[in-house]
């Protein structure tokens, strides 16, 4: 069923193009490409289904991506966005329902119960992800919000650290002498 996953990857890049054209963030690159590769990676290091986490990647931000419902509760529209593509797909019903949950719980600053390993994979990879795109980071405190140096600084550490905090005890681990050269090298105070 690999080629469901490239299905669902090209009407992401539909949405993708559509909103790069509109405000100048590329979300694919910028992000979920390293959500997408994170999810993969860990699904077969924790021994999750590496199609679900793939799907779930896709599909966690893909509401902002397409401009569909809020930005706050971008999960609950992915999730809908998730449900209904794969249905009309006819997608396993069962890995439908994971996906779903996935996408639901993927947000750290929810603090949702993630009862699967995928779902924990998904909330891991889209904290990583962070930690690949940090000049993206600083691009939105300073180019799109126009914060000061300072400000912008202080903003961008303080989301690292508190995205640090929300991964799993194994991604914290994994991560952490990446988090400790990141927090050394950019804010040496």
């Amino acid at each position: 069923m690999k080629n469901i996953v490239e299905s669902v990857k090209s009407k992401l890049m539909e949405y993708n193009q559509k909103s790069f054209e509109q405000d100048g963030y590329d979300f694919w690159n910028d992000h979920i490409k390293h959500v997408f590769k994170h999810s993969h990676d860990l699904a077969i290091k924790r021994g999750g289904d590496v199609e679900v986490c793939e799907l779930a990647a896709l599909f966690h931000d893909m509401a902002m991506v397409a401009n569909f419902g809020s930005r706050e509760e971008h999960e609950q529209y992915g999730a809908k966005m998730a449900v209904s593509t794969l249905t009309e797909l006819d997608y396993p019903k069962d890995k439908i329902d994971l996906i779903e949950k996935c996408v639901l719980h993927h947000r750290g600053s929810k603090n949702d119960t993630r009862d699967t390993v995928e779902e924990e994979i998904l909330a891991d990879a889209d904290v990583m992800a962070h930690f690949d795109s940090i000049p993206s980071l600083f691009s939105l405190v300073y180019n799109k919000i126009g914060m000061s140096i300072e400000d912008g600084k202080q903003y961008v550490k303080r989301k690292l650290i508190n995205d640090y905090r929300k991964l799993s005890p194994k991604a914290k681990k994994e991560l952490q002498d990446r988090f400790d050269t990141i927090m050394n090298i950019l804010f040496v105070e």
